[in-house]
């Protein structure tokens, strides 16, 4: 705080020269200005002028450039990783009927290139599409012939079975059980039908879709799958706390019991077993558990076991059925196509027919007839 002195009564004055521009005299009442040299003026802080050399600028520049990239660097990786795989998916997923049309109306007699499923097997025949009516299959699974050459199909769900004949003419359908799965199919050569269903094997005549009676077994239900031997029985897979595979004489009664068929020699359990049957009576068991095709005599006896879980050629990576041909060459129904063995399980090719297939069966003419979900292929092989 300052004192002056107020010019008209003389009396001492106190202001703050930090605020105000006036004082007040409490004598006389007069409002006075301050002069000037008695205020304190605001203190102005000079201008600096700061230089920085062009060395400092750049490695600031570059510093700055460098933080404001990273963000920029971190989502270009990233959309090129995401859309990388988004690419390889799509291609893991593009059907077949999304190839190239050059690709895709090859005539299947054709040969390019490393294609094996033309050199090893020629598709000469196709019938079926999506859908109900007749000629057309949802989900069908289970394929068979007689010996006319006429062609059954099963669809797993809803029980239907469809009869075509020998070029792939539908001729009749009839339902056998429409709750219930639809596990086994197969068919004699004078054209009785037998179903598995509910566990147990049903007689169908296949001219009026009427059952017949089914096949008796001592031991209770639990078969999976069915197969007709040349001698005009059957071999069937049987579960019921054990994997078993049991043979019928052509009147329908058990001729041997093959006890865990499976079980043993895989040293672990398997629960779902297809089957079928050599020209000698040799007798082969798919394991789907355990990735694998067991070879028995037709007494019975363990002879061989190959494939196994993998990726590579003549191992598994999903087998759904099993054939045997004429040369006694296995066909087994993989997920990455149908691989093809000799008699001793030595592995001989892979082809790819369209889709997956999920039931296969050899007419009299040695070719192979293959169904898949809702279509039917045949294939004449070259070697």
């Amino acid at each position: 705080m300052q004192t002056l002195e107020c010019p008209k009564c003389g009396a001492p004055v106190t202001f703050d020269p930090n605020v105000p521009a006036s004082a007040h005299c409490t004598y006389c009442q007069s409002q006075l200005a301050v002069p000037s040299q008695m205020r304190t003026e605001p203190m102005v802080m000079p201008q600096i002028d700061i230089t920085i050399g062009p060395q400092v600028a750049a490695t600031a520049s570059r510093a700055i450039w460098f933080v404001v990239m990273i963000p920029v660097i971190i989502i270009v990786v990233v959309f090129v990783a995401v859309f990388g795989a988004i690419s390889q998916v799509r291609r893991a997923l593009t059907p077949l009927t999304n190839l190239p049309t050059a690709v895709r109306d090859r005539p299947s007699g054709s040969r390019t290139g490393s294609d094996s499923a033309n050199a090893f097997a020629n598709q000469t025949m196709k019938f079926g599409s999506e859908g109900i009516g007749p000629g057309m299959m949802t989900d069908a699974r289970s394929i068979a012939v007689d010996g006319r050459g006429n062609i059954y199909v099963g669809e797993y769900s809803g029980g239907r079975i469809q009869m075509f004949d020998a070029n792939g003419n539908f001729i009749t359908q009839w339902i056998a059980d429409a709750k219930m799965p639809l596990r086994g199919l197969a068919a004699d050569r004078k054209g009785t039908v037998y179903v598995v269903q509910r566990g147990t094997i049903t007689r169908y005549d296949s001219q009026t879709g009427k059952p017949a009676g089914t096949i008796a077994y001592p031991e209770g239900d639990g078969f999976d799958d069915v197969s007709t031997t040349p001698d005009g029985g059957l071999v069937a897979a049987w579960y019921r706390g054990r994997d078993d595979i049991v043979q019928f004489d052509a009147e329908g009664k058990v001729k041997q019991i093959i006890r865990a068929a499976i079980s043993t020699p895989a040293e672990r359990s398997e629960l779902n077993t297809r089957v079928a049957v050599d020209g000698r009576g040799n007798i082969y068991g798919l394991g789907t558990f355990s990735a694998g095709v067991f070879k028995f005599n037709r007494d019975g006896k363990f002879m061989n076991r190959f494939g196994g879980p993998g990726h590579q050629p003549g191992q598994f990576g999903g087998v759904s059925a099993i054939a045997i041909d004429g040369k006694g060459r296995v066909f087994v129904a993989d997920v990455k196509g149908i691989e093809v063995f000799d008699a001793d399980g030595r592995y001989l090719n892979t082809f790819k027919p369209e889709g997956v297939a999920s039931g296969m069966v050899f007419n009299d003419q040695n070719e192979l007839l293959v169904v898949a979900r809702n279509k039917v292929m045949k294939f004449s092989l070259n070697e």
